[in-house]
């Protein structure tokens, strides 16, 4: 009779340890491969990047509300699982922030970015003169480029609205727009 007891102690503490195993073990899992927690993982580095101030290696990852910073014939590529890719181009400052489904830079100076982002996934960036903001529930390829003085997109894929105060102006894939005043002279990269 005295073995009763013990044995369904026994089971309960058994029961017990293998679920906090599972809990745990599907915890990391789900941390380390789900970007979409708030992880972003530097895929490519060429050149001078900086994450937060720190020197940047390719394969290292970062959190949500960070800052990219590239030097001259410097870029970077930074994978967001799920939700896509941004691309830093050379002499670029940004600020960026994601989680499930948003994707949202910043752009702190002059500089060029590129997103690539899923189907679902909203997606602006935001400029001294306005902001782009993907449209409809598909994939989109857009950059962003502020290197002349205003706000230059061009699409590849997908539809975007570039707004500027009470005026909006919507880019097709194929097509670009601007807004803002561009230094005389000054040109964005292809």
């Amino acid at each position: 009779m005295t073995h009763l007891p013990l044995k369904r102690l026994l089971v309960v503490v058994l029961f017990t340890l293998a679920t906090g195993a599972l809990i745990v073990a599907g915890t990391r899992h789900a941390g380390a491969q789900n970007p979409r927690a708030g992880v972003a993982k530097l895929l490519q580095i060429q050149g001078e990047v900086t994450v937060n101030g720190a020197a940047a290696v390719s394969g290292s990852s970062f959190a949500s509300d960070s800052t990219v910073t590239t030097a001259a014939r410097s870029s970077a590529v930074v994978s967001l699982g799920k939700l896509g890719r941004v691309e830093v181009l050379p002499e670029s400052t940004m600020k960026l922030n994601f989680g499930d489904p948003n994707v949202s830079v910043a752009m702190l100076d002059q500089g060029r970015v590129r997103l690539s982002t899923s189907s679902g996934v909203n997606a602006s960036v935001n400029t001294k003169d306005g902001n782009i903001r993907t449209t409809a529930n598909q994939r989109n390829d857009f950059i962003v480029d502020t290197s002349c003085g205003n706000t230059f997109v061009s699409v590849k894929k997908g539809t975007v609205d570039l707004r500027t105060g009470d005026d909006v102006k919507q880019v097709a894939a194929g097509k670009q727009d601007s807004a803002g005043t561009a230094r005389p002279g000054c040109t964005p990269a292809p």
